[in-house]
C-alpha cells in the first residue's frame, strides 16, 4: 500500500535528485523536517516494498516503480500549482505550500480534468517543468545561475527555487520573478550583485542568487530595457 508518507519520501528523493544533490538519509531528514530515526524507518519500509535501494555509501536511489510513483505525484503537484496561479490568481511564491497540502487529496479524475484544461507541458508559476530537471540539463539548455552572471549583461529569469516561500516573497519585492528581466550592473567585493530590475536598483546576496536560474536575454549587450545607474 502506498501511503501519503511513502509518496512524500519518494517525491522528496526525486526533487533532491533534480537539485543535483546527493540523496542520503540526512538530506531527506532536512528536506522533510523529520528526525533521522524516522527517515531510517521509512527507508526500511520503502526498500521492503521495492521502491528504493540504498547503496553501501548511503545514497538512496529510486527503483523503476518508485520513480513512476514519484513522477506521478510531482505531475499532480505541478498541475495544482498551475491551477492555483492561472485559474485562481494566487501569487507564484505561495502556490508550492498550498499544493503540498492538496496533492494527496486530488482524485485521478480531477487530475485528468486539470490536465485537459491546463495541458501537461507548461511550466509551473516558479518556471519549473512538470518533473524536476537536473542542473546539468539546465546548463545544456543554456541556463545559468544568477550568481554566475556577468556584469554588463541583461538576463531573463527562467525559474526560481520553489521550496522556500520566504525566498520567493523576498525576490518578488526585488522584482525578481519568473519571466522578469534583470540587468546585472556590478559584482561587489562581498559577492553581492548590484542589479536593475522593474523594482529599481537592488542588491542581491550570493545565497539567494544561487536559487535563481536565468538565460541571457536577446540583445543583452545592447542598451537594456531597465536603466543602469550607479548603485
Amino acid at each position: 500500500m502506498i501511503t501519503v508518507s511513502k509518496e512524500d519520501y519518494l517525491k522528496a528523493i526525486l526533487e533532491a535528485e533534480g537539485e543535483g544533490e546527493q540523496v542520503i538519509a540526512a538530506r531527506l531528514a532536512h528536506w522533510l523536517s523529520v528526525s533521522a530515526p524516522a527517515v531510517t524507518m521509512a527507508l526500511r519500509r520503502l526498500k521492503r516494498d521495492g521502491l528504493v535501494a540504498v547503496r553501501q555509501d548511503g545514497r538512496v536511489q529510486l527503483s523503476a516503480e518508485g520513480r513512476k510513483i514519484a513522477r506521478r505525484l510531482a505531475m499532480r503537484h505541478h498541475l495544482i500549482e498551475r491551477m492555483l496561479h492561472e485559474v485562481f490568481g494566487m501569487a507564484w511564491y505561495k502556490v508550492h505550500d498550498e499544493a503540498e497540502r492538496l496533492e494527496h487529496a486530488v482524485s485521478s479524475d480531477f487530475e485528468a480534468m486539470l490536465s485537459r484544461k491546463l495541458g501537461r507541458g507548461g511550466p509551473c508559476p516558479h518556471g519549473n517543468p512538470p518533473t524536476p530537471e537536473h542542473p546539468d540539463l539546465k546548463r545544456k539548455r543554456g541556463l545559468l545561475l544568477l550568481s554566475e552572471t556577468q556584469p554588463g549583461s541583461r538576463y531573463a529569469v527562467q525559474s526560481v527555487y520553489e521550496r522556500d516561500r520566504k525566498l520567493g516573497e523576498f525576490l518578488e519585492k526585488l522584482g525578481i520573478r519568473p519571466g522578469a528581466q534583470i540587468a546585472v550592473h556590478r559584482r561587489n567585493y562581498d559577492d553581492t550583485l548590484s542589479l536593475a530590475t522593474a523594482a529599481g536598483k537592488v542588491s542581491l546576496g550570493h545565497t539567494a542568487a544561487e536559487r535563481v536560474w536565468v538565460a541571457l536575454a536577446d540583445g543583452s549587450h545592447a542598451s537594456p530595457k531597465v536603466t543602469l545607474t550607479t548603485v
